[in-house]
């Protein structure tokens, strides 16, 4: 039996859906259609552990060759995509089968619900570029709005940002905020800390690979990204976008504004594409982006929405409008605790991003 939670579900209803509809929509920044710019579909791959399996058209049917070839009716996979749709509307389960959809894999031998883990992309499709003429091969990670929300940046001990606690007096005082637990413990930790006239500084990156690519991205992220976290901890806000709109206000960097350059902003969203196409803390950055180069979104609708470097300005407007700052676990990842070294006072926090609902 096949089982899997929503978002393993999900990148097979987008493959029905998808080959249902026999076209992608590009999406705008803020998860709607841009009614005209439609790529056509030519061909869909999905790996699995079992091979690569290749749909394309012939009519109104859909070829499917694996280790044979399969020939079913596009109807077919539009059927079955509202059933899905459907089940995952209404399912709670945090892993659940559902056998009527288990049967159709089946009849074209697929057996999985997860693309194969050694390959980026969750799925690769041949398009139809009407504005070049072309007909490349693009690859998207599927992200669905049906489940729970997915992380765009995990947490760990490579995302801390280290700060210096400055102005003090007493060292045992500070030490003492530890005792604070409970909800929101970091937060009223560092409240303590300003409450007893401290000052934080940015000091260091805990994880020097980390922060060697925010700088290979612009020399200016490690600063601007901390700023940002302290905001988090500091205020009710947690959006990127209004988060980055509260530090363009403040402008601790002393960027030369007079002119509306959007610096903190631009920034931000260069550093949350990165992400998306392929950066982790822990490796070393070049650059490049991997094949993925691009995002699905499946709507609570159903609707599924294209991101992708091709309309590179809406992939960076989604990201910046749907992902939000969030707090991980402080003793997982070792953040959110005073500490001493060379008789200064320090304390880590920690970056994690997630998509919004």
């Amino acid at each position: 039996m096949i089982t899997g939670n929503k978002g393993e579900w999900s990148e097979i209803y987008t493959l029905f859906k998808i080959l249902s509809d026999r076209q992608l929509y590009a999406g705008d920044g803020n998860l709607n259609k841009i009614e005209n710019l439609i790529f056509p579909i030519i061909r869909v791959l999905r790996d699995e552990s079992s091979g690569t399996f290749e749909f394309s058209y012939e009519d109104n049917l859909v070829l499917i060759k694996n280790d044979k070839e399969t020939r079913i009716p596009i109807i077919e996979f539009q059927k079955q995509a509202a059933i899905l749709l459907e089940k995952l509307q209404d399912n709670t389960g945090s892993s659940f089968a559902i056998p009527e959809i288990e049967d159709f894999l089946r009849s074209f031998n697929s057996t999985t619900l997860k693309a194969k883990s050694t390959i980026k992309s969750d799925i690769r499709i041949v398009i139809h570029d009407q504005r070049t003429g072309t007909n490349p091969e693009l690859g998207f990670s599927i992200k669905s709005q049906l489940g729970g929300s997915s992380t765009l940046l995990n947490a760990g001990r490579t995302t801390n940002f280290i700060y210096r606690i400055n102005n003090v007096s007493n060292n045992e005082n500070f030490i003492n905020l530890n005792k604070i637990d409970g909800k929101r413990k970091i937060q009223k930790r560092i409240e303590g800390i300003i409450n007893l006239n401290g000052e934080l500084e940015f000091f260091e990156m805990e994880n020097n690979i980390f922060e060697g690519n925010l700088i290979l991205i612009d020399s200016a992220l490690p600063s601007i990204i901390s700023e940002v976290i302290l905001l988090f901890f500091t205020t009710n806000l947690s959006s990127v976008s209004d988060l980055t709109k509260k530090v363009t206000t403040e402008n601790p960097l002393h960027f030369n504004i007079e002119n509306n350059h959007p610096f903190y902003t631009y920034k931000i969203k260069r550093l949350l594409t990165d992400i998306a196409l392929g950066m982790t803390p822990a490796t070393v950055w070049d650059g490049k982006l991997d094949a993925t180069g691009g995002y699905l979104i499946v709507k609570k609708n159903g609707d599924i929405i294209c991101y992708h470097i091709y309309n590179q300005n809406d992939f960076e407007d989604y990201l910046f409008n749907n992902t939000k700052l969030e707090t991980a676990s402080s003793t997982r990842h070792n953040f959110g605790t005073v500490y001493e070294k060379a008789d200064e006072l320090f304390i880590n926090l920690n970056l994690q991003i997630r998509f919004m609902k």
